[in-house]
């Protein structure tokens, strides 16, 4: 495999990732300002500290001729900082990034990164180039999570799994709010909220967004991000904050219920309140089985079903209009085991007319909600779980389908049908010759069919694309032509709809509704005709003006 692919050894993937490697006893330039290092003893690991990182070290620091100017090892107390903050010098905080956890290095600052020409009295002379020896014993990983500063989070202890909190999803949290002196101005042992909505200050529902579960971090921040130039009163058991204040916020998040938008237009709406189980989920057509509570925006229960061990669970099948688009919908999203609460506009749910549901009247445009568990279900049978003989079988009841939803104005359903009809006899490879007849004839009926709910659809792109898939079947087919010359017009693309048009009239003479659409199309060509006209008219008008 190394040779087919080519991988690099390390000596190479070093020089092109131009990453070098510190050896003990050598110095390299750090960059071209004269700064030096110098590996003493290798640190642990691959990991080095990052912008906004605490770092904690022991130093000594010398004078080129040996003079030490200060150490922490003399004060037995090591020095900790924020890496490339500016809080130490600069030669510091670029040096200090290459080094590993345990990493002791001997650095050779010059005078413009250290303390220039003024120095440091009486310690350090003007222009003064310095050598520090320094043992980085650990740091604390610190992020900006604003991108301008307004927001530093150091994590005490790490959450769990890699997911995080999205702004739709409603979050449990503890917190302690200090000012910069340490005075306590809030707390909460803890709190629910939706993260988009925020809570006490716009940092928080900032941090979330960047944890885990289970994760406990200290913040940072400042005004822009806590109170502004306003501040906050004192209220209640808060302390008053004072404008232009920081503050520091230690922020656990305890737990979170994952929101998310069943469909596009965010009208129907999933929180989990439990977890299921793997990863596979209901097909349309599955048989599903629920425990179900259905309830009004005031807390009336409209439906019941399942929730009572002796109680027979909730029993429907997907895609068949058996219960509210909202919950048909939502349930295809669910594992087993899943507990959720659904939030469904009257779209999705009972429209815009009284209902009747059991002993319940649902009030027109009623938003409803339902509490569901998906106990279990049974998936359709998918293609590929099939022989030959069912493959074909499948293929006919849904174009059977497909049709009695046409015929009811069900367009969009239909065309899923035709859509499945298809997928069930894609790949005939394996089918006999008769079965590849009737596979042919199924598809193409599928097709056409399709075409036609996409042009009820005004989706005339894919009614064209699906047409050109009849005629790469059947080049003759003349309601291929006529369907794709009707979608070609409706794009504007008239010279392609007339020559489908001639070419179904070739193959059938006397078809009426092609010799109907042939005279509308005669017309839209005479009416482009003369607003092409009109247009170069008016453009040569102006240029002789």
């Amino acid at each position: 495999m190394d040779e087919d692919f080519d991988i690099p050894q390390p000596e190479e993937m070093n020089e092109d990732f131009d990453l070098p490697e510190d050896k003990v006893g050598e110095e390299r330039e750090l960059n071209d300002r004269g700064l030096k290092k110098k590996l003493l003893k290798e640190g642990q690991g691959w990991d080095t500290p990052e912008t906004g990182d605490e770092v904690q070290v022991h130093y000594t620091g010398t004078l080129i001729d040996g003079t030490k100017f200060d150490s922490s090892f003399d004060r037995d107390s090591p020095f900790s900082f924020m890496l490339g903050l500016g809080q130490v010098i600069q030669g510091w905080d670029e040096g200090i990034k290459t080094m590993k956890k345990g990493e002791i290095a001997l650095f050779t600052i010059p005078p413009e990164l250290a303390y220039g020409e003024s120095g440091s009295p009486p310690t350090i002379p003007p222009n003064a180039t310095l050598l520090f020896e320094i043992e980085l014993l650990s740091w604390t990983s610190v992020k900006d999570i604003s991108k301008d500063g307004g927001i530093l989070k150091r994590i005490l202890s790490e959450g769990e799994k890699w997911e995080n909190p999205k702004d739709p999803d409603e979050v449990l949290v503890k917190y302690k709010v200090c000012l910069g002196d340490g005075t306590l101005v809030a707390k909460s042992d803890g709190v629910e909220f939706t993260v988009s909505e925020g809570h006490y200050c716009p940092a928080i529902s900032k941090a979330v967004k960047t944890m885990k579960k289970g994760e406990k971090v200290i913040l940072l921040v400042k005004p822009q991000y806590g109170f502004g130039e306003k501040g906050k009163p004192a209220h209640g058991d808060e302390g008053a904050v004072l404008p232009n204040a920081s503050l520091q916020i230690t922020l656990e998040l305890v737990s979170w219920k994952t929101v998310s938008e069943v469909t596009s237009d965010k009208k129907v709406t999933k929180k989990i309140l439990k977890e299921g189980e793997g990863y596979e989920r209901p097909n349309e057509g599955a048989i599903v089985k629920l425990k179900l509570v259905g309830k009004l925006q005031d807390g009336t229960v409209f439906f019941e079903k399942g929730r009572d061990e002796e109680e027979k669970l909730f029993e429907f099948k997907t895609d068949e209009e058996q219960v509210v688009d909202g919950l048909d919908k939502a349930v295809l999203t669910m594992k087993k085991g899943e507990v959720a609460l659904l939030t469904i506009a009257p779209e999705y749910a009972f429209g815009a007319s009284e209902s009747q549901q059991e002993s319940v009247v649902i009030p027109s445009n009623s938003t409803v909600y339902y509490e569901v568990e998906l106990v279990s279900y049974d998936k359709e049978k998918e293609s590929w779980d099939m022989n030959t003989e069912e493959k074909i079988e499948a293929a006919g009841k849904k174009k059977e389908e497909g049709n009695a939803l046409f015929k009811a104005g069900k367009y969009e359903r239909a065309s899923k049908r035709y859509e499945k009809a298809v997928k069930n006899i894609e790949y005939d490879s394996s089918f006999s010759e008769e079965e590849k007849k009737l596979s042919k004839t199924l598809k193409i009926a599928s097709y056409l069919n399709n075409a036609a709910c996409k042009l009820k659809l005004k989706e005339y792109k894919d009614a064209e694309r699906l047409c050109t898939k009849v005629l790469d079947i059947e080049s003759t087919n003349v309601k291929g032509l006529y369907r794709r010359a009707q979608a070609s017009m409706q794009l504007g693309d008239l010279d392609l709809a007339e020559i489908d048009v001639k070419k179904a009239l070739e193959v059938e003479p006397d078809n009426r509704e092609v010799k109907l659409e042939y005279r509308n199309l005669k017309e839209m060509v005479k009416e482009y005709n003369k607003k092409q006209a009109k247009f170069y008219g008016n453009m040569f008008s102006l240029t002789k003006a």
